[in-house]
């Protein structure tokens, strides 16, 4: 799992980050809330945990512009206010949920982690970009009239890359997305699976392919 914290206190948002990773997530910082809104729309996160008093752009704005950019990763808020007007303010911005300082390290995580589990039961809608579409019901991915069968793990890989069509997808990012941090899965595995996706996308005559971006990952490329 990947996190995101946007928090202008630098010690506390360093402090964040190691508790992140001391926990086995991923964990990015940034310290003020323009490169945060930059990296929350750029980057490829689960959770992304946000201060609300920033000088220049606050919390609010930048939750604001994240929802109008179309970014839908969840957001845990973090304010020193407890007043009700300050929390349904953020709510009512896009933010899925709020947390007072100071707070227990124990309820921070299990906030996040509550986050990360709503969103993977999330019922996914048909997802197309290009000459495809996925069908999460039946794990089918179309071009036209043909289509072929994916597995599971290739139908989360698949997913990734259609809802980041324009993004490059790391190899580690991949591991951590489908089959998660704690696994014994390989880079050689992950090279197998984007084998497999590139022939099914040729059998159904798609003009997509998954390029390799050398040293950095993967992204989906159209051919004509």
């Amino acid at each position: 799992m990947k996190v995101l914290v946007i928090d202008d206190e630098i010690k506390l948002a360093d402090a964040l980050g190691e508790l992140f990773r001391r926990n086995k997530f991923v964990a990015d910082v940034v310290y003020d809330g323009e490169n945060g809104l930059f990296a929350a729309t750029t980057g490829d996160y689960d959770v992304v945990v946000l201060d609300v008093m920033m000088p220049d752009m606050d919390g609010f704005e930048v939750v604001r512009r994240m929802r109008e950019k179309k970014v839908s990763v969840p957001v845990l808020m973090l304010t020193a206010r407890d007043e009700v007007s300050n929390r349904v303010k953020g709510l009512d911005c896009g933010a899925d949920d709020y947390l007072t300082k100071p707070f227990a390290s124990e309820e921070l995580l299990a906030r996040v982690r509550a986050l990360t589990r709503r969103q993977s039961e999330m019922v996914y809608d048909e997802m197309s970009f290009a000459d495809v579409s996925l069908n999460p019901l039946n794990y089918t991915l179309s071009c036209g009239t043909k289509s072929v069968a994916l597995g599971a793990k290739e139908y989360e890989i698949m997913r990734l890359f259609l809802s980041n069509p324009t993004q490059v997808i790391g190899k580690e990012t991949i591991i951590s997305k489908v089959w998660g941090l704690d696994s014994d899965i390989t880079e050689n595995n992950v090279e197998a699976y984007i084998s497999f996706l590139r022939k099914k996308l040729f059998f159904i005559g798609s003009t997509l392919n998954i390029a390799t971006k050398r040293m950095l990952g993967y992204f989906l490329e159209k051919t004509n």
